[in-house]
Formats: structure tokens, C-alpha cells, sequence
């Protein structure tokens, strides 16, 4: 089994619940809220607020492995960057949605989706799109289109979304962000920027009799990793850790 710290330069584990109805705003349910969160990890002591009523509380960053969490008019998310374990970041998740009922009125009715997502960064020097075609290839059908003599390669960012029952309740999306623009294509001037594959799966709508945020959080969480496991790690995080190595 691949340790997930092995297969990129910087990895993380976040989760989001986005709600129907609007979120408390008020002071005193905000400050509650990450009061609450604070006594289970006493170094997130960073609270601020930035634009359109969106609050975070996190970790100093310098350390390059810390949490975070924020609340927003319809979102509540939490995050953990390389941390020392995955189940690690999924408990720090629990508290979160342990205490949003209470602090923040959320119940099983109020919820749109619920998402785990794991993140991936490499950090790349050049046009991470020719990265990932080379690397990954490109859909067979657009090969001889993408060999077209003297043409490069501005825009590549492959995805691939699935729904894993009947219901498409429970989707699951690979996706890839390149940061590379066709200035920097234009000029060969290329920043240190990383490339970002996420894999994120996603439960829609409240939950059913008898099912708790926590229990199908973690039944995602299990789905990202057996996914990861099982195809992408070695189809696609490890041909690219190898690609970068190489150039």
C-alpha cells in the first residue's frame, strides 16, 4: 500500500459540507463554533475574517503541516495539510462535524453535499501542460492533434467524474490544475508553481434514517483512498512524480 505523503511534494485531506440554508453569522455563534474546535488543537490560533462572511481559524503555516477550518455563509470546511497520518486529518473532520450541529444549527435535513476530498501538489518548473501530456497522454483521439509540428500545448487539464450508485448520490471527480497560461508559454519564463491533481468524492442531499455526517464521511474518506490505492497512485501520481524527476 502507497504511503500518501510518498506520492507528491505536498499532500492534504479537506472536507466540506455545504448547507441549503444559510449559516449562522452571528458573533457568538462563530466564535462557539471554533472555541469548540480550539480545545481539541490548541495551536490553531490564527482567526480572521476575509470577504463575503467567511471566517477561518488555522495553524501557523511555516511549519509546512498545519489545519484549518473556516465557516462560510453556506459552507463549513475543514483541512489539514500533510499530516502526519490521514486518519489524523479525518478525526480533526469529526470534531468539525461533531460540533457544526450544535454550534451552528446544521441537522441531517440541511445538506446539499458533503465532500472529502484528497489533494496532490507537485512542484514543476515548465508547462505543466506538456507535463501532463507527456506523463499521462492525451485522449487517443486528440493524439495526432496534439503533434501538430511547431504547435504547444496551452491548455491540458484532464477530469473524470463518476457516479458509484444508481442514485448518482455519491459521485467521485479526478481532476488536474495546471498553472501555466499561455504568457508563460509565450515568454519561456516559467515560476516554480505547483500541479495539482485532487480527487474528491462527494455525497448529495441530507441523509437518510439512521446515517450521521461523521459515519458518511468517512465512507468517503475510505472510497478516495481505496480509489487512490487501487488506480490512480500508480497510473497517474506516480508517472508524474517520475516525469518531473526526469526534466
Amino acid at each position: 500500500m502507497c504511503r500518501l505523503e510518498t506520492l507528491s511534494d505536498d499532500y492534504y485531506v479537506n472536507m466540506n459540507l455545504n448547507t441549503e440554508m444559510d449559516l449562522p453569522q452571528s458573533r457568538e455563534s462563530v466564535l462557539h463554533f471554533f472555541e469548540q474546535l480550539q480545545k481539541s488543537y490548541p495551536q490553531m490560533r490564527n482567526f480572521y475574517a476575509r470577504e463575503r462572511g467567511e471566517y477561518v481559524l488555522e495553524e501557523e503555516k511555516e511549519r509546512g503541516s498545519y489545519r484549518w477550518a473556516t465557516v462560510e455563509p453556506r459552507r463549513i470546511c475543514s483541512g489539514q495539510v500533510n499530516p502526519a497520518s490521514i486518519e489524523d486529518a479525518l478525526a480533526q473532520h469529526a470534531r468539525v462535524l461533531d460540533i457544526a450541529p450544535y454550534a451552528l444549527t446544521v441537522t441531517p435535513l440541511d445538506c446539499e453535499s458533503l465532500n472529502v476530498m484528497l489533494g496532490f501538489d507537485f512542484t514543476y518548473r515548465g508547462n505543466h501542460n506538456q507535463l501532463l501530456a507527456d506523463a499521462l497522454g492525451v485522449v487517443p483521439a486528440f493524439e495526432s492533434l496534439a503533434a501538430v509540428p511547431g504547435a504547444s500545448i496551452v491548455g491540458h487539464e484532464p477530469s473524470l467524474q463518476l457516479a458509484l450508485d444508481d442514485e448518482c448520490r455519491t459521485q467521485c471527480r479526478l481532476s488536474i490544475e495546471s498553472r501555466t497560461s499561455a504568457y508563460h508559454v509565450r515568454t519561456g519564463e516559467y515560476p516554480e508553481e505547483q500541479l495539482s491533481v485532487y480527487l474528491t468524492a462527494r455525497r448529495y442531499g441530507g441523509l437518510d434514517a439512521g446515517e450521521t455526517y461523521i459515519g458518511v464521511m468517512h465512507r468517503l474518506a475510505a472510497i478516495s483512498q481505496r480509489l487512490i490505492q487501487e488506480y490512480i497512485a500508480e497510473q497517474v501520481l506516480r508517472p508524474l512524480q517520475e516525469a518531473i524527476a526526469i526534466k
